[in-house]
């Protein structure tokens, strides 16, 4: 049976000429351009009034940010080939350096950028074309922009429910968020971390069947990341798929069943977070022991290439094929001659450990 897809991508290209890649700030971030000066741009019109622009994907809405770098001619391609598929009610999380165009791959899936070339289909739906068709069912949480700075907050949050059929109970989601002391504060008035909470719940009130969301713990506190995980993990269990882009490794390996490492607009790896580590191990099993072990006699009930060490005094370490078979035989020689080892573990990078090799940088937000 073909698995079910809520995202599928198959050999996206965005590139962008020089002048119109969007400015960026002095700390990197991009300069929105319908943020420019204050003024608002006006969204898409549903049934009964206006949609906020947050929520409403279109062909004509401004570029939010181009990713990727100015190669020589006043280019910048941001997406080269890209293909990813995300499976319906998964967590899949996107992992790339800054300019490695995981934010202009998410903006084409949500229908506000188009491609040069490529295939994109959400909901088995053309993004643009079907926009409307899938506004109610696709929720968006942006990085920044789509805000009406002199909103408050629950009437921000009430405007987005009152535009779904069967939306979550604001005030119920507000408090979840812990907003409710800020539901009357302006938009603008709110403190860096309630602004991404608010964007969190102004992007799941609706119910949607797929959640896009754009480093949604940054800023946040520790309280703020729990409670947005816990939020995510419950949606999940629901049947909703998340696309997620992050910074933090953990939130990956906590919450992502699939990651995507973007590097140079092409995914260069794929997998569940232990799949990708595991792929990266080490070779190395480490344990305690009592000094001065006789490591000859340990070697000869070990697979052939197999190396072993103590040092320093008492610390053990084995070299080779870690698998179950090698753990087997090092604790089966260990019983056999009385020894106890303590603290016995398999070395394994990381996710970090992998990223970096795979893009040779460190992620930083």
């Amino acid at each position: 049976m073909a698995e079910i897809l809520a995202v599928s991508v198959t050999g996206l290209v965005k590139t962008y000429s020089a002048h119109s890649a969007p400015a960026r700030s002095r700390a990197g971030r991009p300069v929105r351009r319908r943020d420019v000066g204050g003024r608002r741009r006006r969204g898409p019109r549903e049934p009964g009034g206006e949609f906020p622009a947050v929520l409403a994907p279109s062909a004509a809405r401004p570029a939010a940010r181009a990713d990727g770098q100015r190669p020589a001619g006043g280019r910048v391609r941001a997406v080269d080939g890209l293909s990813l598929t995300v499976p319906v009610g998964s967590v899949t999380a996107l992992l790339g350096p800054n300019g490695a165009g995981k934010t202009t791959t998410v903006e084409i899936c949500e229908g506000f950028r188009s491609a040069d070339a490529g295939e994109v289909r959400i909901l088995g739906r053309d993004p643009i074309a079907d926009a409307a068709e899938l506004r109610p069912r696709v929720g968006v949480m942006l990085q920044a922009g789509g805000m009406y700075p002199g909103a408050r907050a629950g009437e921000m949050l009430r405007l987005v429910a009152a535009h779904h059929l069967h939306p979550l109970d604001p005030a119920v989601l507000l408090d979840r968020l812990g907003l409710t002391d800020a539901a009357a504060t302006p938009f603008r008035r709110l403190s860096g971390g309630q602004q991404q909470r608010l964007s969190l719940a102004m992007a799941v009130v609706g119910r949607p069947e797929l959640v896009f969301l754009d480093e949604p713990t940054a800023g946040l506190d520790v309280a703020g990341r729990r409670t947005t995980w816990e939020l995510i993990e419950e949606m999940r269990a629901a049947g909703v798929t998340v696309v997620l882009t992050t910074h933090a490794m953990d939130e990956a390996e906590r919450l992502a069943d699939q990651v995507s490492i973007i590097n140079h607009g092409r995914v260069v790896a794929t997998g569940s977070p232990a799949e990708l580590t595991r792929g990266g191990a080490e070779g190395q099993l480490r344990f305690r022991a009592p000094v001065g072990l006789e490591l000859g006699k340990l070697l000869l009930a070990l697979p052939d290439g197999t190396a072993a060490r103590e040092g320093p005094s008492g610390h053990y370490l084995v070299e080779g094929t870690v698998d179950p078979q090698l753990l087997a035989a090092v604790t089966a020689w260990c019983a056999g001659n009385g020894v106890l080892a303590e603290d016995l573990r398999v070395e394994q990078r990381t996710l970090e450990d992998v990223f970096v090799e795979l893009t040779g940088s460190e992620l930083r937000p």
